[in-house]
């Protein structure tokens, strides 16, 4: 069957978690860009109420959904009112991602619980939540966003570093459970992005030396070059695509 336009999302719902700024934000206008309604969840209505807006501004359909991912009741009911309100929930990004960087024997076990519920254990219901809905329609998108720290790691962030490293072997199992029921589960590990949380890296000129010889492009990623590769995963022209990781990290992972 040929699809006539493979990389549209017209009539698609798609909620992005930690939407306010950042890739999370990248990706929502992307997705909106591509035609899809657009839910955009944070914790605090005055940061999500800019985001909203300037998607809007440019034409795209976008909604606040405010709740923590990590209250397990606040997300049941976002997404029941979600489903509720707009009849269907095509596509989820599970973008929220929360990094603690200390050293090894730093963290008491209630730091390193609390981060895992964030990272790892959020997705895990968040996915389930959206996939009954998906399951109805015998169809759906479910991404991931990882981290090069998932099969790699380095010194000083182990929490996270496990936590992205489960978040890869989530994506495959939920690949492998929810196949059958026609919905698809891939993620997305960047690399180093210029975005506001990494404000103090992008300015120190070692980090930029350093980055100039560890990735093939020579560069920090500009955080809109994330998101078509969300806008690939989740649109018609993926559609025989599950279980994968894919790097957008300007060559990082490739480059030694």
């Amino acid at each position: 069957m040929t699809i006539a336009h493979p990389f549209s999302l017209a009539g698609q719902v798609a909620l992005v978690t930690g939407a306010a700024r950042g890739l999370g934000f990248e990706v929502a206008k992307a997705m909106a860009a591509a035609g899809a309604q657009v839910i955009l969840n944070g914790r605090g209505l005055e940061t999500l109420q800019p985001a909203v807006a300037a998607i809007r501004d440019t034409g795209g359909d976008a909604q606040a959904s405010v709740f923590d991912i990590a209250d397990t009741d606040a997300a049941a009911h976002a997404v029941a009112e979600i489903v509720a309100r707009q009849g269907r929930l095509d596509i989820l990004v599970n973008n929220v991602g929360q990094r603690d960087r200390r050293e090894l024997f730093a963290f008491s076990l209630p730091e390193v619980r609390a981060l895992l519920e964030v990272d790892l254990v959020a997705p895990f219901h968040l996915s389930r939540l959206a996939a009954k809905s998906m399951i109805n329609r015998r169809c759906g998108r479910i991404l991931n966003v990882t981290s090069i720290a998932g099969p790699i790691a380095r010194s000083g962030d182990a929490p996270y570093t496990t936590a992205k490293g489960g978040l890869e072997a989530l994506t495959r199992a939920l690949a492998a459970d929810l196949g059958v029921h026609g919905i698809t589960v891939n993620a997305l590990a960047p690399g180093y992005f210029a975005t506001d949380a990494n404000a103090q890296m992008v300015a120190d000129e070692g980090v930029r030396r350093w980055l100039e010889q560890r990735t093939s492009l020579q560069r920090w990623g500009e955080p809109h070059e994330f998101a078509g590769a969300a806008v690939f995963l989740a649109s018609p022209a993926a559609a025989y695509i599950t279980g994968q990781v894919l790097a957008v990290d300007g060559g990082y992972l490739a480059h030694f």
